[in-house]
């Protein structure tokens, strides 16, 4: 009788055992969306004026950077916004009173010297027909005619433009110069003003990469940490469990190191890749089976800033 009853003892333990290995515990983690500040240019860390673990805000200075090229750039836009600000003032308001007198009178000059060779080209051309001059002397008070004439063309043409006014063509490409020189000196200031490192976003520093006097390259973190009230939980299930779970069930964790139980609903279910961060210390589940992942969003945030980022959440 004593034998039967030890056997059927045992049968029981062994089938409660059973069925609780039957029963896995889910585990995942706490987890927050992570942030991440870089700098826009490239310079040598002055000043780092925050430290890991602290709560910043937008707008808060993170860093100070020093951008010696850009400096000496700012110099050189400078002069050229000075000069195509010149030019441009210059195409539109044309000649001066000044430049008009002088093309006037060059103008008086060179029409005389054209009235004295025009009268000796009428006098040689009439002496030419009576032979009484030579073809080579009357080829030289030809060139004489013909210079004397071209040069007053070319002072007519350039009196007439100044007293008309500079084209429309070349006051349009004064005022693309100038716009292009505004352009870059706005570029530099720009570039100057990202010598401080600003906070676009509330974020708790886990991690701060470089120190001061250290080289900082455009675009490489600094600064990384999370996303304060940003919290969900993760969890991974192989697919012979999925089916117990849906978008939108609401859904119960507790959390071990707290001894506090949180409700959540479940936001995402989304395929793992095979190399994916399982989060369970344990997974259970074949090597055919697809892995999915569980995000479960939770219903009140008050608490969380007591929760630990990566710390086991058990899904119940």
């Amino acid at each position: 009788m004593k034998k039967i009853l030890f056997v059927a003892t045992s049968l029981f333990v062994l089938n409660s055992c059973t069925e609780k290995k039957n029963d896995p515990i889910v585990e995942g983690k706490v987890k927050r969306d992570v942030i991440a500040f870089a700098p826009k240019v490239t310079g040598r860390i002055l000043e780092i004026r925050v430290e890991e673990g602290d709560q910043v805000h937008v707008g808060d200075t993170l860093a100070v950077l020093d951008v010696p090229e850009a400096k000496a750039k700012l110099s050189q836009v400078q002069g050229l916004l000075k000069s195509a600000e010149a030019q441009k003032t210059l195409a539109q308001n044309g000649a001066t009173p000044n430049q008009l007198k002088q093309l006037r009178a060059k103008k008086a000059g060179l029409q005389e010297q054209f009235n004295f060779a025009e009268k000796s080209f009428n006098r040689a051309k009439a002496m030419a027909a009576d032979s009484m001059m030579s073809a080579q002397a009357f080829d030289e008070v030809l060139a004489k005619y013909m210079g004397a004439k071209a040069q007053l063309d070319a002072v007519n043409a350039e009196l007439t433009e100044a007293e008309n006014g500079i084209r429309y063509e070349t006051k349009l490409a004064a005022q693309g110069q100038a716009d292009q020189a505004k352009g870059a000196l706005q570029e530099v200031q720009i570039a100057l003003s990202e010598r401080y490192i600003i906070a676009t976003s509330d974020m708790m520093i886990e991690t701060i990469s470089l120190h001061e006097g250290e080289l900082a390259t455009a675009g490489y973190p600094i600064f990384n940490g999370y996303i304060p009230n940003k919290v969900y939980f993760r969890f991974t299930l192989p697919e012979k469990a999925i089916a117990a779970y849906q978008t939108g069930q609401e859904v119960e964790i507790e959390m071990p190191f707290l001894k506090q139980n949180v409700k959540g609903k479940i936001s995402t279910i989304k395929q793992l890749t095979r190399y994916a961060n399982i989060t369970a210390a344990y997974p259970d589940y074949q090597i055919e089976e697809a892995i999915y992942e569980i995000k479960v969003v939770p219903a009140d945030l008050s608490h969380a800033g007591k929760w630990l980022t990566n710390a086991t959440a058990v899904l119940k």
